[in-house]
């Protein structure tokens, strides 16, 4: 797949002048908040090498986000916290994330390319499979939320030093499974999360929703991959 600003010339052809790309990113995480970027970029001025922020490292992806600053004609980051997550769900708090950053937009888009699914706003819009690895202002937000959401891991690494969230960001590894283990979960996990859940020493609410089934089944979140049968049987168990 190639990122390109098709999509983008296609809805100036029809008439849009102000395109955001917009995407999310933390989706699969453990622990805080998802994150959700929004750019308008200008066709005057380009930026070279803007790609999924997942296909690059993250000295180039800072450099990135530097220039999206500083060339867009606007952008916004936003997020949803673990509460809301727990409690709409990942997908819901997702798409609520996506709109905040969208309405911190000045000047307002009049046009929205999204990454897969759509934001519950009165704009025109479009959802892209892929859509931050074909579109580059869709690219230029997965590369702003990401580096905005890394930057906060880093500030709660600080909070809870024991869990190591700078070197996982929060995500499924063995360091953060045997922290979880160790110490049990924050305030700041996810406990809809069976994985959270599960490591708890306290009773916790199980009506949460069932997260697993937000994921579509051929893209499970690649750091559950070796734990995809218990994921889907704890799953089926919560009420």
């Amino acid at each position: 797949m190639r990122c390109q600003a098709k999509y983008e010339r296609e809805a100036r052809a029809q008439g849009f002048t102000r395109i955001a790309g917009v995407d999310e990113v933390g989706r699969g995480a453990l622990f805080g908040p998802v994150f959700a970027a929004a750019v308008i970029l200008s066709p005057d001025n380009p930026i070279r090498g803007l790609r999924d922020s997942k296909q690059l490292d993250r000295e180039r992806r800072e450099v990135l986000a530097g220039r999206i600053r500083e060339r867009a004609v606007a952008w916004a980051v936003a997020a949803a916290d673990a509460f809301e997550i727990d409690h709409i769900n990942i997908y819901q708090a997702s798409r609520l994330a996506m709109r905040r950053a969208v309405e911190r937009l000045n000047p307002p888009p009049d046009y929205l390319l999204i990454d897969a699914i759509t934001v519950d706003l009165p704009i025109a819009q479009r959802a892209l499979i892929h859509g931050d690895a074909l579109s580059q202002c869709i690219a230029a937000a997965s590369i702003l939320a990401k580096v905005e959401r890394d930057a906060c891991m880093c500030h709660w690494d600080k909070v809870f030093p024991q869990y190591g969230l700078k070197n996982h960001k929060g995500y499924t590894t063995d360091e953060h499974w045997k922290a979880l283990e160790k110490h049990g979960p924050t305030t700041l996990h996810r406990f809809s999360f069976w994985p959270v859940r599960d490591h708890s020493p306290d009773t916790v609410w199980t009506g949460y929703p069932r997260q697993a089934e937000l994921f579509p089944p051929d893209e499970p979140p690649a750091e559950w991959a070796e734990e995809k049968e218990a994921f889907q049987q704890a799953a089926a168990c919560n009420p």
